[in-house]
């Protein structure tokens, strides 16, 4: 695995560093390619609370976690993180197995600290249909406050391209921009 770090407002020493390689390196036996980019991020927020954003890309497949901890525990967000990645691969393996090692996905066994049980199907309860109108994002950020929406579908007047206006966790606002498939 190649590992790309980046700090926000946190100072990383080399034993965090090795503590999360060492920690992610066990999501290994799950991945095609050995060398799969991981990105890490880690930031402390002004209340003394951590939060590690972990990122893996196996070819299509992405996988991503982020997790917060108290008190400055980086190896607690970074334990938290691992072993959220691990329940998604166990809870989603059939659908999986086609773009990760399905050799390596185990059957889920009980574990002291989570238990997994697999999805068989998504179920769809709601479909919607709507018009998506041309609008700049921030004509869509102010439609989704007003319909008090986590997120907006509009299609970009400048560009015509399908997106996707969010709001981010962390404060702030997101923007998904749909590019084509080519």
């Amino acid at each position: 695995m190649k590992y790309t770090y980046t700090c926000k407002k946190v100072p990383l020493n080399d034993s965090i560093k090795a503590y999360a390689e060492k920690r992610i390196s066990k999501l290994a036996k799950y991945l095609r390619n050995e060398d799969a980019p991981v990105s890490v991020t880690f930031s402390v927020q002004k209340n003394h609370l951590c939060t590690v954003e972990i990122t893996i890309q196996d070819g299509a497949t992405i996988l991503r976690a982020q997790t917060e901890a108290p008190d400055g525990d980086m190896r607690g967000a970074v334990d938290a993180a691992v072993r959220y990645i691990e329940r998604q691969i166990l809870k989603n393996k059939t659908r999986l197995s086609k773009r990760m090692r399905t050799e390596n996905i185990p059957a889920p066994a009980p574990a002291d600290d989570f238990t997994v049980k697999e999805e068989k199907e998504f179920e769809i309860i709601r479909t919607k249909r709507f018009s998506v109108k041309p609008m700049s994002p921030e004509e869509a950020i102010l439609q989704m406050n007003l319909l008090n929406h986590d997120f907006f579908v509009f299609r970009d007047s400048e560009n015509e391209s399908l997106s996707i206006v969010y709001q981010r966790k962390n404060g702030g606002y997101g923007l998904i921009v749909a590019n084509d498939a080519n």
